[in-house]
């Protein structure tokens, strides 16, 4: 045990089962398959999507709600919940001096003014020129605002007051990963006290559909298991959520009184080029730096992508498997703070989450560790071990 130890205080979550801490933590304790699901908005895609939420709850200016696509919203929203669960959002002295890592996408595109190049292109040949009138012509200037990734860390910190530095890294699920480990070193290294860190993704969108698609990740038709997708496609079923967490170094936590789920012990990151020959075995090189060992809880943030989901359940099908993806549509940003959000509840409430599926094995013991992972569906993994404070 150190004063400098990376402890989670508070966690902030909502995805297609709904909001808060408490309730994801029941649904994964008795979960309910299939999950909620829409395969009639985006056919042939199925997504799991947002449940109804009332903004006001964590936004309560109106004027805020307005000027913030819905991806933004969703991330102050899941960012204020995570202050709550802490203790924290009333604290202003402690807001103003709490440091910010977001993992971020760029914002939702304007479908009719794509749909209105497109179709002006048919007619005409000088593509430069009709590029510069639809820029000066067609776009609100307030629309490249909503475009820019760290406005979603901008308006968190307008909103609850947030204002330490700041950074937002970019990078699908790589970037949860590197928002996670930056937090984790800043403060196990004494450059910071208390970080919220974490991300959120809105799927229900075309374009963001459109960039899974384009490269065939998508799975199509109905909703399957996670582990076992198969038909057309290309395995991934996305999901509209967020999470984030409040960390701070045992001392500070301790100091004002704070509830303490878990430790997060070290976070890895990596860069597989992803060769039939080595994917399998670098991502089990990742697992061995952080000391995890087969029969332990795994909580997985395999995206269903049938390549990077097969050969990370080669190379840890020895641990005890747990894809919350199954349940949430894949998160891309906020996989890896979602997995550790829930590998924390696991051990402080001293139970694993149930099996979600046929290949995973039950886990009777109290977890005092549990590996994360986020094996990106394309590019980028890392992992994570949290353990018992």
């Amino acid at each position: 045990m150190s004063p400098r130890d990376v402890v989670i205080t508070g966690i902030g979550l909502v995805s297609c089962l709904g909001e808060g801490a408490e309730l994801h933590w029941k649904a994964f304790k008795t979960p309910s398959l299939p999950p909620p699901t829409d395969s009639e908005r985006f056919a042939p895609y199925t997504i799991h999507p947002l449940p109804e939420i009332d903004w006001s709850q964590q936004i309560p200016k109106k004027g805020d709600q307005r000027q913030m696509e819905t991806w933004q919203r969703l991330g102050v929203y899941t960012a204020g919940l995570a202050l709550d669960d802490a203790g924290l959002k009333a604290d202003e002295a402690l807001c103003a001096t709490m440091d910010m890592i977001v993992a971020a996408g760029g914002g939702e595109r304007d479908e009719e003014v794509d749909e209105n190049i497109l179709e002006a292109s048919l007619a005409r040949n000088d593509n430069g020129v009709l590029l510069n009138e639809k820029l000066t012509n067609d776009l609100r200037p307030t629309l490249f605002l909503a475009q820019l990734s760290n406005l979603m860390a901008g308006n968190i910190s307008i909103v609850h007051k947030i204002t330490g530095s700041s950074r937002t890294f970019m990078g699908e699920e790589g970037a949860g990963v590197s928002a996670l480990q930056t937090a984790v070193a800043r403060l196990a290294s004494g450059q910071s006290t208390h970080i919220l860190v974490g991300g959120a993704f809105q799927t229900e969108h075309p374009d963001m559909l459109l960039g899974y698609e384009l490269a065939g990740y998508l799975h199509h038709g109905a909703w399957q298991p996670l582990w076992t997708r198969s038909g057309d496609g290309g395995g991934i079923i996305t999901g509209s959520g967020g999470a984030f967490l409040v960390l701070e170094t045992r001392e500070h936590a301790e100091a004002r009184g704070g509830r303490i789920y878990a430790v997060v012990d070290k976070v890895v990151s990596g860069l597989s080029p992803r060769s039939e020959a080595t994917f399998a075995r670098d991502i089990a090189a990742m697992v061995a730096t952080l000391g995890a060992e087969p029969g332990e809880l795994l909580i997985s943030g395999a995206s269903g992508a049938h390549r990077a989901t097969g050969t990370e359940r080669e190379a840890l099908g020895g641990f005890s498997l747990r894809g919350f993806s199954g349940l949430t549509g894949h998160l891309k940003e906020a996989q890896l703070p979602f997995a550790v959000a829930l590998a924390a509840m696991a051990i402080s409430s001293g139970e694993a989450p149930a099996v979600l599926a046929d290949i995973e094995m039950p886990y009777s013991a109290a977890p005092e560790r549990v590996l994360t992972t986020a094996v990106g569906h394309h590019r980028g993994e890392g992992a994570a071990l949290v353990r018992k404070a």
